[in-house]
């Protein structure tokens, strides 16, 4: 009897390795497939060729075999049947709303939800009359159900504040109402957290981040273990043309082999940099789901095996926001820009203060793959130039 693999061993190994040996060449790399125009062998195979099937093709828009490669790599790591491509994260939460919402219907945003998202479906309310309203993520029994309500969306953490909502309980409440739960797990990543072992329906996330972990590739995925949800995201997926580029998921599948391992790694370095944080002056609060004083710790706990690179800080409400852009140009290893998942550390300000219910201002750290301890000593020095005079 054949011993069955873990998805991180069927994620390396190569496919179709057995059909190729003793061939005049066999590589463990996959071949990149590109195509506008898709033949046919004879009229009657282009009149019954289905686009919707995993296996058939009948236009480069609508998938090459190193797409669907692609796609069935991240539907294997998020052990679901389903995974469409798109070309950002953007890009795949616009599917979602434009595939599952329509006028007079309801969408609950959590008030943590990346901003780009929430403008988004801002936009939708104003032009095509789909209600947009918001949640406490940290307050599930407080969402505000309705009976035209369609979809709740959940990030966890916040992909700024880092708020870690209750998955689990949010998932049965919108359920047990018909609702249709849709989680950003661009932080978990597909590593951290099982979104649908939790209750999600449908998952999306921004490639752009670990699996690609380059910070030179746009693309984002949606997954589903629901037959019926996937041909309704097929079918809006066809009808905007979100295709991908087959060069762009090339550069993501040669990083999904290793992308766990950077992943866990950052976890450790990250973790060791929050910590010093938190004993620092001038630092009021540390904002990592993997420390007690994050909001939604103990559910982190309970949820989630690991952490990503990515946390906040908050200063003292006494340090002026000039002060706090002043020590975020001090520092020298982290680079000021958005998005992360690649190799070098980032770090960004928020001015959250009439935004959220903080009273101090926050910086965003993305630690990337340098020695841990020169980022404290660059973080160290930054302080001490700026806020701990």
């Amino acid at each position: 009897m054949t011993k069955k693999h873990s998805r991180w061993t069927e994620l390396v190994q190569p496919e179709d390795l057995a059909g190729t040996r003793g061939a005049v060449f066999s590589s463990l790399v996959g071949s990149m497939e590109r195509a506008s125009t898709v033949v046919f062998p004879d009229v009657k195979s282009m009149r019954e060729r289905d686009w919707r099937s995993k296996t058939q093709y009948s236009y480069g828009l609508l998938g090459t075999p190193t797409t669907r490669r692609l796609e069935n790599k991240l539907a294997l790591i998020d052990g679901v049947q389903h995974a469409l491509l798109l070309p950002s994260g953007l890009a795949a939460v616009s599917l979602i709303f434009l595939a599952l919402l329509k006028s007079g219907e309801r969408v609950l945003l959590p008030r943590n939800a990346y901003q780009p998202g929430v403008d988004l479906a801002r936009m939708l309310a104003v032009r095509f009359g789909i209600e947009v309203d918001f949640y406490d993520p940290l307050q599930p029994e407080a969402v505000p159900f309705t009976a035209n309500t369609r979809l709740l969306w959940v990030e966890t953490p916040g992909s700024v504040t880092m708020e870690v909502a209750d998955l689990r309980q949010l998932a049965e409440l919108a359920h047990a109402r018909g609702v249709l739960v849709a989680a950003d797990a661009t932080w978990s990543a597909g590593i951290a957290q099982n979104v649908f072992a939790l209750g999600a329906d449908i998952a999306m996330q921004a490639l752009t981040k670990y699996q690609s972990g380059g910070s030179d590739v746009m693309m984002g995925s949606v997954s589903t273990d629901d037959d019926a949800l996937h041909e309704q995201l097929l079918k809006t997926h066809m009808q905007l043309g979100l295709g991908v580029s087959p060069e762009d998921c090339q550069l993501v599948l040669r990083s999904l082999p290793h992308y766990r391992l950077r992943y866990l790694a950052q976890d450790i370095a990250a973790r060791k940099l929050a910590e010093w944080l938190s004993s620092q002056p001038g630092i009021a609060r540390v904002l990592h789901p993997a420390l007690p004083s994050c909001p939604g710790h103990a559910i982190w706990q309970r949820d989630f095996t690991a952490a990503a690179s990515l946390f906040s800080v908050l200063f003292e409400p006494d340090i002026a926001q000039a002060c706090i852009d002043r020590f975020v140009e001090a520092l020298a290893l982290f680079h000021i820009g958005y998005s992360w998942g690649g190799a070098v550390s980032l770090a960004i300000p928020y001015d959250v203060r009439d935004r959220y219910p903080h009273s101090g201002g926050l910086v965003r750290f993305y630690v990337g793959l340098e020695d841990v301890d020169d980022l404290i000593a660059d973080v160290e020095q930054a302080l001490a130039q700026t806020i701990n005079l």
